[in-house]
Order: C-alpha cells, then structure tokens, then sequence
C-alpha cells in the first residue's frame, strides 16, 4: 500500500485523473459488455406450435427449448381431444426472450355438467337454440299427434324422459317428441269411465288422444288406483239421431280429453251417460 501511494503522490494530479477517468470508462465498458450475458439480451427464441398436442407432450416440447410453462386455465370442447392444449400465449412463432414462461389453456378430462331447462311447448327452433347455449345438442326428433303442432311435447335424453332441473354434461344429446297437429279422421269419442287412471292413460295412447287435465273429486292419496268417474268431452252428445239414440261426439287423433278421478268405480250403467 505504501509503495501504490508513494507512485500515485509522485504523479502529476492530471496524471492521476487522467488514469482514474480511464479506470471508469474501462468498468462502464464492462459492465455493457456483459448486460447482454447477464440478462439475455439478444437471445431471442421462436414459441413452437404446440396447439392441439397433448398437454405433457407440449410441456416437454416446450421445455427441451428452454421455456417455463404454466398450466393457466382450462375448457372443455366436446370435438377435442381431452387434455389437449387449445391456447397458447404468446402464440406459435412468436420471437421471445429465452426462458420465457409460456401459458396454456387445455381441454378438460371430465366435462361441466348443466341442468336440463323445460322446454315443453317451445317451437322446436327456440328450443334448439336454447340448447345450444348451454352446451347441449339436439338429437333425433319424432311426432305424435298433438292440437300443439311443432311444439316440443317431451324431452328425452338416452332414450327416456329427463325431468327439468336434472344435471347432465355439457355436450349431452337431447331428442324431442313434437306435436304433428290433429289426426285427419274423425273418431268416437273413447269411453274411459270406469278404468283405472293407467288404464286410462295406456288406452288413449294407443288412440294418440292425449290427457289434458287431471281433476280429483275429493281427496286421493294414490292417482295410480284411482278411477276415471267423468270425462271431457262425453262419450254422447246432447242431441239426438233419426234412431231415436243420442249422437257420438267425434273427435281426431291429438286432441285433448280431460279426466276426473275418485277412489271408487262408478257404477257400470254410467259409462255411456252424457253428464
């Protein structure tokens, strides 16, 4: 130390800040010199492609290159693959920093489940449309005949009735039984009088008459053994034929007959009674 101050005293003082000037100058140059090593600068990398690949597939890609990856979110698409990558950010090509984290957006496993809303008696359009907005597809549609022409009677899913407020998964298909409108030829108003409530209903689906209201004529604690004591429209009307006997009332195929039901059996003699 004392030999280092004994040179610098013995120095001019512009000779020393001359020499200290250039020291700076030389650690400034340095210090440039390596900002490119130190932070990268300049080392620019090309994103690959790695949309529609399986999610670990495309993490390995990814960090053979250098990247981080961080899974960031998820959404489930019926039509791919499942733990495949449907975004990427930043996007294929793109010129970035080495080491750059890249995120993904991938494809469910398990898809979200929504509640089957009631459609029953929307057009068929409108309940396709609201189908479509829950994720839903509409699948086969069949007829019956029904006075509400092209209106959706029932829905259906696997083959069977799903009751509204039931939870299924997104992309699920849902079929539609449809009105047709009213049968072309005219029939006998049916006589149920006296047959159980499922007899009932078993024999005006044969018929394709369908059941509008269902009234209780007092209390019932089971529908299911009850009777059918009246019905609308009657078996006969109020006017009577050249025969001397009162006309049938007629009806189509769609039309709508109203019951009314108790827990006993009419008596026999009233099932072909106008009331």
């Amino acid at each position: 130390m004392g030999i280092i101050h004994k040179y610098i005293t013995s120095k001019p003082l512009w000779v020393n800040m001359l020499a200290g000037l250039g020291i700076i100058v030389i650690l400034v140059l340095l210090f440039f010199a390596s900002l490119s090593w130190l932070t990268g600068y300049g080392k620019n990398e090309k994103v690959p492609a790695v949309t529609g690949q399986n999610a670990m597939a495309a993490q390995k890609i990814l960090e053979d290159r250098g990247f981080d990856v961080v899974i960031q979110d998820s959404v489930y698409i019926d039509t791919v693959a499942k733990q495949a990558v449907i975004r990427q950010s930043p996007e294929a090509d793109a010129m970035v920093k080495h080491g750059r984290t890249i995120y993904l957006t991938i494809n469910r496993t398990i898809p979200p489940q929504v509640e089957m809303p009631n459609l029953a008696g929307f057009s068929v359009k409108s309940a396709e449309m609201y189908l479509q907005s829950l994720g839903l597809k509409m699948g086969e549609i069949s007829y019956k005949p029904d006075i509400a022409r092209n209106a959706v009677l029932e829905q259906l899913f696997n083959g069977t009735t799903i009751k509204p407020g039931t939870r299924i998964p997104i992309g699920s298909v849902i079929s539609f039984v449809l009105g047709s409108g009213m049968g072309g030829g005219e029939m006998d108003v049916p006589n149920i009088v006296g047959m159980t409530l499922e007899e009932a209903r078993n024999y005006l689906s044969t018929l394709s008459i369908n059941i509008g209201s269902i009234v209780a004529m007092g209390p019932i604690k089971d529908s299911a053994g009850s009777f059918v004591v009246r019905q609308m429209p009657d078996v006969l009307t109020d006017s009577i034929g050249t025969d001397g006997l009162r006309i049938p009332n007629k009806m189509r195929q769609g039309q709508v007959i109203d019951l009314y039901i108790g827990t006993t059996a009419p008596p026999k003699d009233t099932a072909t009674v106008a009331h």
